[in-house]
Formats: structure tokens, C-alpha cells, sequence
């Protein structure tokens, strides 16, 4: 049987758990590997993949380096903005390529080299998404698969403020939504059919908090790859 993404961890600390009564590994810094045991994904987060020596570091230079940019999409037959900011690299050598889009920064290829080394896979694009403030979000959302596949292997970091990431099942409606604190320097990845079997969204908040930037490291092989997604 061909092995997973997630079979080829060796787990520090795996988690066969009631995810609403257990609290104790969504605390900031909390160590080690945790696999949810959910139907229909392949779902695993370290909460402290950088030290946040590092998340700071991260933190600022994405902040100031990289070129964010809005975009607008179409909802109900109307143009609007995006509650965030956005920006895309990809590798120049991929088919379908922008040629004139960003050169990978510093910061970005040493990020991916440190994924890539935990995960033994290898991406080729990344999704950065801007949470400015509590009233920037995404709403309930499966990534688009014509670019990446159906079930994509997504490689999701955090930097900056904590929020919320939630996940639903799009077809088992007995399963309750799933909540997820997402925290500075913290590394979440989905594979198998979690992109097809559920949703997920960052909720706003009426809270005021700081800035929060979210890489999605993926494998994209088609033209034109930029899409509406994020994390």
C-alpha cells in the first residue's frame, strides 16, 4: 500500500482524541506532532515549528518584504475586494509560469527548505495571505483542485496573530464543525481527501488584534495557478 504523507512521520506525540474536551494541545507552544483522528482527512499540526526567534524573524520580513497586493472576486454577480491581502510565488521553471511574477525571496526559500525536509516532499508554489486586522477573514471555502488536483497536499504556516481555523465536513453533517487555533509559527498540513470531504474558513473577529500572515506552500502544474484560496 503506497504510504501517505502523513504515514511517513515518526510522531513525537499522536492524538486519537475527543477534539472538544481536549484542550491541553491547542496551548501556545504546545510541542511535539498531533494527527486528528477525523473521517475523510489527513490532518496534522506541529504548533511550534519555528521558535519564535525565528517567527519573529519571519514575521517581519514577510511583513515588509513582500509585495501584498488586493485582488476582488465575484460574489453574487458583484466585484468586490478581498477582506485580505495577497501575493504568489511560483517556481519560473513551472509550466504555465509568470515569467514576470516575483523572484522567491530569501525568507520564502528558506522557509520552504524547512518544509520540505520535515514533509520529504517538494512544492513549487506559495499562496501568501495578509490577515490585517480581525475584519480581514475567508469564508467557508475548498481550494479549487483544477491546478493541483483533487487532493492536494497543502502545506500551511502561520506567523503573527493567533486565529481561528476551522474545518467542516461537507457530506457528514453529524460531525461537528472542528476549531483549530492557529498560532505564531505554528505548521498545519492537510492531505488525502481533506480537500474534498471538508471545507474550512478563518472566521473575523470583532477583536482587535495584530496583523497575521499565513503561507500555503503546494504543487501546482497547470497554467494559469493563481487562485482564490487561502488559509
Amino acid at each position: 500500500m503506497k504510504k501517505t504523507p502523513i504515514d511517513c512521520y515518526h510522531f513525537t506525540k499522536t492524538y486519537t482524541m475527543n477534539l472538544f474536551n481536549d484542550t491541553e494541545i491547542f496551548a501556545p507552544g504546545h510541542g511535539g506532532k498531533v494527527v486528528f483522528d477525523l473521517p475523510d482527512t489527513e490532518l496534522m499540526l506541529i504548533d511550534s515549528f519555528f521558535s519564535k526567534e525565528e517567527s519573529d524573524h519571519y514575521y517581519n520580513t514577510l511583513l515588509h518584504n513582500t509585495k501584498w497586493r488586493e485582488y476582488e472576486m465575484e460574489i453574487f454577480d458583484k466585484t468586490v475586494k478581498a477582506p485580505r491581502m495577497i501575493a504568489w510565488y511560483e517556481d519560473k521553471s513551472n509550466l504555465g509560469a509568470d515569467p514576470a511574477g516575483p523572484d522567491w525571496t530569501t525568507a520564502l526559500l528558506a522557509i520552504r527548505k524547512r518544509v520540505e525536509k520535515e514533509t520529504g516532499l517538494s512544492f513549487n508554489a506559495v499562496l501568501l495571505n495578509l490577515y490585517r486586522n480581525g475584519k480581514d477573514g475567508v469564508a467557508w471555502h475548498s481550494d479549487h483542485t483544477d491546478k493541483s488536483g483533487p487532493n492536494p497536499v497543502i502545506a500551511s504556516l502561520s506567523f503573527g496573530e493567533t486565529r481561528l481555523f476551522r474545518l467542516r465536513h461537507k457530506f457528514l453533517k453529524d460531525i461537528k464543525q472542528i476549531e483549530i487555533p492557529l498560532h505564531h509559527g505554528s505548521f498545519l498540513l492537510m492531505a488525502g481527501t481533506t480537500n474534498s470531504c471538508w471545507q474550512h474558513q478563518v472566521p473575523k473577529t470583532a477583536r482587535q488584534i495584530l496583523p497575521r500572515i499565513n503561507l500555503t506552500f503546494r504543487m501546482v502544474c497547470r497554467a494559469n495557478t493563481r487562485d482564490d484560496v487561502a488559509l
